[in-house]
Formats: structure tokens, sequence, C-alpha cells
């Protein structure tokens, strides 16, 4: 190890972050400290990195894009204040800063009712700041209304059998009579629209975003069961309003990302789909940093099975991996055995939980944790 650790010199941190503890600005400062205490002449670089979900804003400021906000609908109807990130045309909108859960009252939940039109009010924020090119990263939502909602403040018009719009929230489509999207904003034809997410679902069935993500937000089974035949609904309805397309959206990867505002932005907004965390390297310049690092080092609070499936280590090891530079992670808790760990491209793990077995201690403390797990990496790699 020793040939390996005198040419680690040039360390390139591309963490997300570890939820409820640190983000992912946090984690990268925190394993500079811990490293520079064993390697004082280290050269590290940090890309924070997130996948689509909540922290994409905050990871795109981090890399110079600028933070704008703006006022919006939460989830609920309420008013929120919704961040956006912005540079040279380029806009990163999450929808969680104006659709997430993070944004209900601690156990409160509206799993039939909650709207994404607040995110459809950022993406017009996006298209007055002049974007002409919108990562519209999903995940982290407390919504389930097929993007019903988002489309609605962009100008489309979902009308019952009376005539009346249609009320907010994924169970009232089940009463959706016609839906017309003539009056979306005539400046999403000119823009392109990636959907950034780390789900491939389906908008319903077994798999869909009411089976598989509705009871994280509070559905019961009659819920869920509720929203699958409304989605269902509201896909037929559109087919039978704009095209057959719509109806074959509704079986798209992507389609059920967060709640179905996937399936909303591949319809009405013409967005294309891609994993998060590919789109993110490629919005957050980490191709350049990555050509002059000689170790990575990824992670997030669990490193664990979804971890595999489209999460940010894995796609920075995947990136690191084809370029044939050595990946290390750092997560709070470690769920993976190392085969599984190096299929991926990482070659060592390093927990909080292996200094500090009590979960809540590594929660309250992690900052400090993460210091001395960074240490235990400069010795093993750089020392």
């Amino acid at each position: 190890m020793a040939d390996a650790a005198q040419a680690a010199r040039h360390v390139l941190i591309a963490a997300d972050k570890f939820k409820g503890s640190l983000t992912a600005v946090q984690v990268a400062q925190r394993v500079t400290a811990g490293l520079r205490r064993v390697a004082p002449d280290v050269e590290v670089e940090a890309v924070p990195v997130a996948d689509g979900g909540d922290g994409t804003v905050a990871a795109a400021v981090a890399a110079g894009f600028e933070r704008r906000e703006v006022e919006v609908t939460g989830p609920l109807g309420e008013k929120v204040t919704a961040a956006y990130a912005l540079r040279e045309g380029t806009a990163v909108v999450e929808m969680a800063e104006a659709s997430g859960l993070q944004l209900l009252p601690e156990g409160v939940f509206a799993p039939l009712t909650s709207t994404t039109y607040g995110s459809g009010e950022v993406l017009l924020a996006a298209l007055d700041a002049g974007a002409r090119s919108i990562v519209f990263g999903v995940g982290g939502s407390a919504t389930t209304d097929g993007g019903a909602g988002m489309l609605a403040a962009l100008g489309a018009r979902f009308l019952d059998a009376s005539g009346d719009p249609v009320a907010p929230g994924g169970g009232p489509l089940a009463t959706l009579a016609s839906a017309d999207l003539s009056g979306l904003d005539p400046r999403l034809a000119d823009v392109e629209i990636v959907l950034a997410s780390d789900v491939d679902n389906p908008l319903t069935g077994p798999k869909g975003a009411p089976a598989v993500y509705g009871p994280q937000k509070g559905a019961t089974p009659e819920d869920v069961a509720e929203l699958d035949a409304a989605l269902d609904h509201f896909a037929k309805v559109l087919g039978e309003s704009v095209g057959p397309a719509a109806l074959e959206y509704a079986a798209s990867p992507g389609a059920g990302a967060a709640g179905g505002i996937g399936y909303g932005a591949l319809v009405g907004l013409g967005a294309s789909f891609r994993p998060g965390i590919e789109v993110m390297l490629d919005v957050l310049g980490f191709a350049p940093a990555l050509a002059k690092a000689t170790l990575v080092i990824t992670g997030e609070g669990s490193l664990d099975e979804q971890t595999l499936h489209g999460k940010a280590p894995a796609g920075v090891a995947a990136a690191a991996r084809a370029a044939g530079i050595e990946v290390v992670a750092v997560c709070g808790r470690l769920a993976l055995p190392p085969e599984a760990l190096g299929r991926a491209g990482i070659r060592r793990a390093y927990a909080l939980t292996d200094l500090e077995p009590d979960v809540a201690r590594c929660i309250a403390e992690a900052g400090p944790i993460l210091e001395d797990v960074a240490e235990r990496i400069a010795r093993d790699f750089l020392s």
C-alpha cells in the first residue's frame, strides 16, 4: 500500500449529504480537516454531489451557481420560500424545495391532497430568469399528484365533469374529465429540460409511485389503491386529450419519480430522463476535477442496497473506476459487504459507527466523528 499511498496526493472529495446531520459541503469540510491532521500538505478538491433529490440546489451553489429564491406554493397550499440555482443560462431546480417532505410539519402528511404546484412556480421563475436549459431534480417529494399541480402552474387546465378545476392533489384526479395542455408556457418549447432522478419506476402498478413511495408519505393501503387508480385515470385522460403517447409515457422509466412528477415532466414539458447522478456530475464539473485526482472519497449517510441503484456514491465510483482512480467511501452506517462495495468500484468504506457504535451519538456528533474517520483514511492511503 505504500506505493499507492505515496501516489495518492491529490484527493477529490465527492460525497453526498449525511441526511439529518451534515450537508454535502459540511461532509467535504470535515473530511478535509481530518485528512490534513495526518497529511497537512495533501491537495484536496471538493465537489459536493447530489443525485437530483434534496440537496441538489446546494450542490450546484457549491459548484459556483448563483442561488435564487422565490416565494411559491408549498405542498399543503401554504406559501414557502424555495431556492433554485442559475449559471450562464442553466438552471438547477429541485422539486423538493417547493414540494418536499421536509416542508410538512412534523407528523403531518397529506398523501391524497399535497400538490406540486409550487414546483411549477419555481420552473416559471427559472424561465423568467432567462434559463435556456433546466436540470429538474426530482426526489424527496411530499406529493403523489402525477405532476398535475406543476403543469397547472405552468398553464395547463384540468377540469372535472362540471367544467371546474380539479382540486389539488393526487386523489382528486379521479374526478378528472378533461385535460388541456395548450396553455402551457410557450417558452417551454425552446428550453431543454432534463429530468434528473435516482429512480426509474413507472407511474402506476406494483412498482409505481403510489405503491412504492406512497407509504413514506403517510399513505395507508387504502390511500395507495386510491392514488394508483387516480393516476391511472389521469394518464388515460391525458392519452385521450393529448394523444396516445401520453398514455405510453406512464410506463416510461422515471415516470413514477417523486410521486409521478416525472410523468408530468415527460408528457407536458418534453423532458428527457437521465439518472440524476450522471446529470449532476456533468453540471458540477466533476470530470475536470477527476482528471487531477489520485484518490476519490465519496459517501452518504447510509451505504446500503439503495446506494447501488443510482445513488450518488455509486455514480461517483463508476466514473472514477472508468478513469482508473481508486475510490474509498465514508458513511454514517455501512450495510454492504466488501464484495458488493468492490463490484461498485469502492475499495473500502469507513463508517462513523466503526468509531462510535451509538447511532444517536453518530448523528448528533457526525462532524467530529467524521474528522476522526478521515484521519484513518489519511493513515491508510496518504501517510
